[in-house]
């Protein structure tokens, strides 16, 4: 009859590190997911820092109320789910928003679709834009004063499938490794200031390139002198070339140089053929 005194003793002596383990999976838990929640906020306090505002599109964007899935009733901001705290998509088109690209917009790390179309960004688009909006599959900066050149890194982000930039002031040659961009089927860069070739994408992909006067390549545009095949295709040629050439040559070394254990005499007959004098009688 003095086991359920003994089960007692024995769960109040462990009480101390029950409670202990209690305390540690509820504070993990709570910072696994305030560390969620503070990186998107950051993400767009940044936005909100970055950009001015003169039409007061962001008087709504309120941090003080720090409870999750506050930011998800933003002006604008869409998140994977009402009631968590993860932005989905920005969506601030058509706000007057003026300033440089938000490079803050890194802490976003879930974000899918990025429009900031028909405002007064200015600027270039960041270099390293890949570690920036990496998983984005939609992005549309047009109709505003972005400048500079296309930068080769948006060819990382490999999920892309849509990009507008057109109505922008770009400049500069469009990276020819935004052809090997496999998902995008929307492609606008009208009216900037590009030149010369442009990428071959290899899906069916509405491409608009009208009033660049320094492109060439696509049937809408004249055919670029001296480059009959896109810089892509060129690039393959060339490289599968090289690599035929090298292995060639390392079949024709392996088999035509002689053998330190027995010395057979060889004659070359032709690119990459040999063969075994025949004995003399």
């Amino acid at each position: 009859m003095s086991q359920p005194t003994n089960d007692l003793s024995v769960m109040l002596n462990h009480r101390p590190a029950i409670m202990f383990l209690s305390i540690l999976v509820s504070f993990l838990l709570s910072s696994s997911l305030c560390h969620c929640l503070q990186s998107d906020i950051d993400c767009l306090k940044s936005i909100k820092s970055t950009l001015e505002d003169p039409k007061g599109y962001f008087a709504d964007w309120d941090f003080s109320n720090y409870t999750e899935g506050f930011i998800c009733r933003f002006t604008g901001i869409e998140c994977w789910h009402p009631e968590e705290s993860r932005v989905l998509n920005i969506m601030l088109s058509d706000m007057g928003l003026k300033g440089r690209f938000p490079v803050g917009l890194k802490d976003c790390k879930s974000l899918t679709g990025l429009d900031l179309s028909r405002n007064q960004i200015s600027g270039p688009i960041p270099s390293n834009i890949s570690k920036i909006i990496g998983f984005v599959t939609t992005i549309d900066l047009s109709f505003n004063q972005l400048s500079g050149q296309i930068p080769q890194d948006l060819a990382r982000c490999s999920l892309l499938n849509a990009i507008k930039l057109h109505n922008n002031q770009f400049s500069g040659r469009i990276p020819p490794e935004l052809g090997l961009l496999g998902r995008v089927v929307t492609f606008s860069v009208a009216d900037n200031s590009l030149t010369g070739p442009v990428p071959s994408f290899q899906n069916k992909t509405y491409l608009s390139y009208g009033n660049n006067a320094g492109l060439c390549g696509a049937p809408s545009l004249p055919q670029c002198k001296g480059e009959g095949v896109s810089m892509i295709a060129m690039s393959g040629f060339i490289a599968g070339a090289a690599a035929g050439g090298i292995l060639s040559f390392a079949i024709a070394m392996y088999y035509c140089f002689p053998r330190k254990r027995k010395k057979i005499p060889m004659v070359i007959v032709g690119r990459g053929q040999c063969r075994t004098p025949e004995p003399q009688v």
